[in-house]
């Protein structure tokens, strides 16, 4: 795989961070963008001292001047995007009945607003050069819920009919647009986990952050040219299990 210019959003920690280091793996220049620097530079420098190429830049997605700062820096630095992972994103849940307008339009302002300005700066440099991917991470809580998980529901919904809807948009300048929808990734500490946790799924455990890095990097493979506007479910199986309470 030759090497390209890779932008992980997201990814000063967690699923993004992953994402990022599996990139680097294969030998990617990774754009580490993240709203915390500490965390973002820290990224940064862990691929570096790996033998990896990664750099950081503070950004926050909710706000499109600094979406546009972060893609300009990239054309100025690079020339050349090939591909954009859209993690980004925060979470909140609270009953419906209690949360405030601002509340509402922070969250859809980062996770939804945020991946189409990012898609879209991303694609006007990839269609200066032939193309490139967008992958944009969803969840399943798009299709499954809990109780005062509205909002975060909502973008995360939005963000896969955005996918499609992208990919439309874009496929005459060669730009895939695809979508990830996790389940239970476990980004915190996994041995505490129980084991009722992880027999909730058919492959036997909760998921791991390196799980939906290994996809994202197979999704933007040379040769996946056919797969584009798609969303694919990473859960382990868990939407499907049918779980009786005794």
């Amino acid at each position: 795989m030759s090497e390209r210019v890779v932008i992980v959003t997201g990814a000063g920690r967690g699923i993004g961070r992953a994402v990022a280091e599996a990139f680097a793996i294969v030998g990617d220049t990774v754009v580490i963008a993240d709203k915390d620097s500490e965390s973002g530079s820290a990224a940064a420098a862990g691929i570096s001292s790996a033998g990896g190429k990664a750099i950081f830049y503070a950004t926050d997605v909710g706000k499109i001047c600094d979406i546009e700062d972060l893609f300009e820096n990239v054309r100025a630095r690079y020339a050349r995007v090939d591909i954009l992972v859209n993690n980004a994103g925060i979470s909140r849940f609270g009953s419906p009945y209690d949360i405030s307008g601002d509340e509402w339009d922070e969250l859809i302002s980062v996770n939804l607003r945020g991946t189409m300005f990012c898609s879209r700066e991303a694609a006007s440099i990839m269609r200066t050069h032939g193309g490139g991917s967008i992958v944009n991470v969803a969840s399943t809580r798009a299709f499954m819920s809990e109780p005062g998980w509205e909002a975060y529901a909502a973008s995360k919904g939005g963000i896969i009919s955005l996918t499609h809807a992208l990919a439309a948009s874009f496929a005459a300048d060669n730009i895939r647009v695809n979508c990830i929808s996790p389940g239970w990734i476990e980004t915190g500490d996994y041995s505490s986990l129980r084991p009722e946790d992880h027999s909730q799924h058919f492959s036997g455990r909760v998921g791991k952050p390196e799980d939906v890095a290994r996809l994202c990097v197979n999704v933007t493979a040379n040769g996946n040219e056919f797969l584009n506007g798609a969303n694919i479910i990473l859960d382990g199986g868990m939407a499907h299990k049918m779980i009786y309470e005794p």
